[in-house]
């Protein structure tokens, strides 16, 4: 047999694998958890992780150059950047701000960067890991996003830049934000994390901003297990992020690559001798945040799949809102931003004042009937330990931010569940609801 020959047919054997343990899948109410995320895919995800380690390159190589190229081209940008997570995407965006390839624009230490308290830690984490100011603004309870009429009064001589998310997928107001941030000569970095999919006034979130940043972990629109990636238009970011995440080199040659400017060993570098081999200059302090191939494989397959996940998702959040309705006197729903079509990460819910009942007790009611929650992450960051001594501004009072860390929650929207387990959640509330009010 040639190899050709052999990975057909492992490609024909690894499809009827996953039809055979996919036969064995049936969900049944009250009996089978109903999830808030989780992953979504067939057998051409599998094939395409087989074919990748067959290849055994491992390091980013074809996959990673197709799936980079496809997501710039969903999304809008000219360049996205594949790494290891979200986390590092967001370190990635804020860090590349600091370059000196920026010039007078680069951000300093003791340089202030507008966001939210509202939300998920690596927003925040490295503007405080590069001794950068956050200054927090709070939210509006219904969007869950940037209350954007505080904004101009949280911008003070030394603002640089907003980093903010589309919470939940559901884009922040685009328009006053880019209006503050061109007038003010601001950077924009979105979080488009939880968003992946979402439009606001026909045009893609993460096609905004400076730079947009993406998560591809198992609870997000598309999965690569870990994985995640900062997105552009901007070459000279681009050439910054690629170089940060790439141990800082100042090289831009692929893994295998060599030579690729055609001056490898012919170009001055600061005080290094001249001709020092390029690939082994270093431009930035940075990191490696590489993915692998084989994430990058199977990325390329989700990919394919996401107009129909947001549609899904798009879908469940209708039905969670019908549900709801008939107890709204008991929860404040979630509204999309004037202009936007959320792909919704998860369909948010913060409970009434003076109901009778905590967010705590319906949430454990919930888990003892086999329904996943989440709060809205880490609630009020302030509050948490790790920022207890961080410098930093507020603006305001962050009461709705309070608010959420009390009493909100969300359930899920991902394609895995749909009419049936959002049916059985519903009988479930209204149980509780009948024992307790």
């Amino acid at each position: 047999m040639t190899e050709t020959q052999l990975r057909k047919q492992i490609t024909d054997l690894v499809a009827q694998f996953h039809r055979v343990r996919s036969s064995n899948q049936v969900s049944i109410s009250g009996k089978t958890p109903v999830r808030y995320a989780g992953r979504i895919f067939d057998e051409n995800e599998i094939q395409a992780a087989v074919e990748a380690s067959l290849d055994f390159w491992l390091t980013e190589a074809r996959f990673a150059r197709q799936f980079q190229t496809d997501l710039a081209t969903k999304i809008g940008v000219k360049y996205a950047l594949l790494v290891n997570s979200g986390s590092s995407a967001n370190l990635l965006a804020l860090s590349a701000l600091t370059s000196p390839l920026l010039k007078d624009r680069r951000l300093k230490p003791g340089d202030e960067v507008i966001t939210v308290a509202a939300g998920f830690p690596t927003t925040i984490n490295p503007i405080i890991q590069n001794n950068l100011v956050p200054v927090f603004v709070d939210v509006d309870i219904t969007t869950y996003n940037i209350d954007v009429e505080q904004i101009e009064e949280a911008i003070g001589p030394k603002t640089k830049a907003i980093f903010i998310a589309h919470t939940l997928g559901n884009p922040f107001n685009l328009d006053k934000v880019m209006e503050i941030v061109s007038r003010h000569n601001l950077f924009l970095i979105e979080d488009n994390c939880d968003a992946l999919g979402s439009i606001y006034k026909g045009k893609n979130t993460g096609s905004f901003g400076h730079m947009a940043t993406h998560s591809f972990y198992p609870a997000h629109h598309i999965t690569l297990g870990e994985g995640g990636a900062v997105a552009t238009s901007d070459k000279t970011l681009f050439r910054i992020v690629q170089s940060l995440k790439d141990w800082g080199r100042d090289c831009n040659c692929g893994p295998g690559e060599n030579n690729c400017c055609g001056k490898r060993f012919s170009k001055q570098h600061g005080d290094l001798p001249h001709g020092y081999d390029h690939k082994y200059v270093y431009s930035h302090i940075g990191y490696n945040l590489k993915a692998t191939d084989i994430q990058a494989a199977i990325g390329v397959e989700q990919l394919k799949k996401l107009d129909q996940f947001c549609k899904a998702r798009r879908n469940n959040y209708k039905l969670w809102k019908e549900g709801f309705k008939k107890f709204e006197e008991f929860f404040i729903l979630p509204e999309a931003t004037d202009g936007s079509d959320p792909a919704w990460f998860a369909f948010p819910v913060t409970i009434a004042k003076d109901v009778g009942f905590t967010r705590t007790q319906l949430t454990n009611y919930l888990d003892e009937n086999l329904i996943e929650t989440r709060n809205l992450f880490g609630g009020n960051l302030l509050r948490q330990p790790a920022y207890k001594d961080i410098e930093y501004r507020i603006v305001g009072e962050l009461k709705n931010t309070d608010r959420i860390m009390e009493d909100t929650f969300f359930l899920g929207t991902y394609p895995g569940i749909g009419s049936k387990e959002i049916d059985y959640t519903m009988d479930i509330i209204k149980k509780f609801l009948t024992c307790r009010v």
